[in-house]
């Protein structure tokens, strides 16, 4: 009987991640966020924006890119990396998705290292601390309002280029 849940959650979760890496509609990624994560908390449309970013900038197949999410001092939980492990098809069962041990840096929320497992080339994002209040405030929206939120919000991070 176990064996046949944890075969059930991996062609779920196979689903859903093939699901992602096609474009979704505003309420197909709330239902997939909150499928996947339980919630459709304002953290992990933050997650969803940076991997699509990622995806178009770095030109990948689908389950091409592997991510490397460090995430700072003062947020709970890397929520946001869920998202992002939604825009990408990056996931921790293939190795692609990795939640470093150590933190960011002072004054930043998270640092997410997205590569292109192909070509090497790699984008580095940095959410600094001051947009916790607001990514927090966002919460006291619905769903949708967190997502326009995060999909609008100006200079939510940094992005720039990694060598390969």
């Amino acid at each position: 009987m176990n064996r046949i849940r944890t075969t059930i959650a991996a062609l779920l979760s196979c689903a859903l991640l093939s699901t992602a890496a096609h474009g979704e509609t505003r309420e197909q990624w709330i239902e997939l966020g909150a499928r996947v994560h339980g919630a459709f908390g304002a953290f992990i449309p933050v997650g969803i924006r940076i991997g699509l970013d990622a995806k178009e900038r770095l030109k990948a197949d689908p389950r091409g890119l592997a991510v490397v999410y460090t995430n700072g001092e003062k947020p709970p939980c890397p929520c946001i990396a869920d998202g992002v492990m939604l825009a990408t098809g990056a996931s921790p069962g293939q190795g692609t998705l990795q939640i470093a041990p150590d933190k960011a840096p002072p004054g930043t929320m998270a640092v997410i290292v997205i590569r292109n497992r192909k070509t090497g080339e790699g984008l580095k994002y940095v959410i600094a601390d001051a947009w916790l209040p607001k990514i927090l405030g966002w919460n006291k929206s619905d769903p949708a309002g967190r997502y326009d939120a995060a999909m609008s919000a100006e200079d939510l991070f940094t992005s720039e280029n990694v060598a390969p």
